[in-house]
């Protein structure tokens, strides 16, 4: 029996939250976008694997497809603009900005997101695009 997108995404965020590879992950959250490719947060999850696993060229693309899909996820505009780090590409100054307002505006992601810092940081300890993006979020 072939299980459900729904299912195949919770199942995919277990084996992550049980600190499974990013490398390990990365096709369950592909075959997610493929089966479902209107649904933002895959995007945003596969971005974020890809950018663990050192691909910023390929988090680059999915991160483009989750904020265009939810243009106000931070997440997804946090992931976009590491990846524009990591790609020595401009403009990451705007999603900066418009991920700073959406926390102001939504207290109820600040913690998430402050915690996707903190398990991106134990993953990739010297992770220098993200340091500089979450002190440019918190440290202003």
């Amino acid at each position: 029996m072939t299980e459900t997108v729904e299912t195949l995404f919770d199942q995919g965020l277990e084996r992550y939250n049980a600190g499974e590879s990013a490398e390990t992950l990365i096709p369950v959250f592909k075959e997610v976008c493929d089966r479902s490719p209107k649904t933002s947060s895959a995007w945003t999850c596969l971005s974020w694997l890809y950018l663990l696993d050192s691909k910023p060229t390929q988090a680059y693309k999915a991160a483009q497809k989750a904020v265009k899909l939810n243009p106000q996820d931070p997440q997804a505009r946090i992931n976009l603009a590491i990846s524009m780090l990591e790609t020595a590409q401009t403009g990451v100054r705007q999603h900066i900005e418009l991920a700073g307002q959406i926390l102001m505006a939504a207290p109820e992601f600040k913690e998430e997101v402050e915690q996707n810092f903190r398990e991106g940081l134990k993953r990739k300890p010297d992770w220098k695009s993200l340091i500089r993006v979450q002190k440019w979020l918190f440290e202003g």
